[in-house]
């Protein structure tokens, strides 16, 4: 199996996609750029999906080799093809969510400075926060019935239940809402300037 992988790489985008997305708007801001690309005849919400999607295509090409990895499994196994290939194939699927939620996360906290390492500090803090911090306060056993509700906030709960191999619609849900939020908020943010 592959549980080794898809345990420790939520902790590799964790620090990964906020280093690839620090610089999408505050190396811009700091440069002086991000006005030649504000007098284009664009809107803000292109400007961001567009280093949205730049980033989302990182995420995807880095998760491309451990197809490799996973074929090797499949194919070396005793007997081969002795592999939970609906498990295998779900948790690469909430691994692509997870991703598209870390660029979302870290394209906002780029807008929000014009440093990148501060960017970059944001960025690992609130997915980091979103990814185990509910799950930290659902551990403490504070909030009594609340304690579900407040687990089912954190990304690693969807994740685990989309590793398993179930595409529950809550999940998707979840992921694609937080991805809008979170891009939705970039571009907020990227309009501060007009005022």
């Amino acid at each position: 199996n592959m549980d080794g992988l898809f345990m420790i790489a939520p902790f590799v985008f964790l620090f990964l996609i906020p280093a690839i997305t620090m610089r999408s708007f505050s190396e811009e801001k700091r440069v002086g750029t991000i006005e030649m690309i504000l007098t284009k005849p664009l809107t803000d919400f292109q400007i961001v999906m567009a280093k949205y999607l730049a980033g989302l295509t990182l995420v995807v090409f880095s998760l491309l080799p451990t197809l490799i990895y996973m074929f090797s499994v499949y194919r070396l196994g005793l007997p081969p093809g002795n592999m939970d290939m609906g498990g295998t194939w779900g948790s690469y699927i909430g691994l692509l969510f997870l991703g598209a939620s870390f660029v979302a996360i870290g394209l906002f906290s780029s807008t929000l400075t014009d440093n990148q390492i501060v960017s970059f500090i944001i960025g690992v803090f609130l997915s980091g926060f979103l990814y185990i911090g509910f799950e930290f306060i659902y551990s403490l056993d504070w909030l009594g019935n609340l304690d579900l509700f407040i687990k089912s906030l954190g990304i690693n709960s969807h994740y685990t239940s989309m590793s398993r191999g179930v595409i529950d619609t809550r999940d998707v849900i979840y992921f694609l809402s937080v991805i809008f939020l979170f891009i939705f908020l970039a571009k907020h943010s990227l309009e501060r300037r007009k005022w």
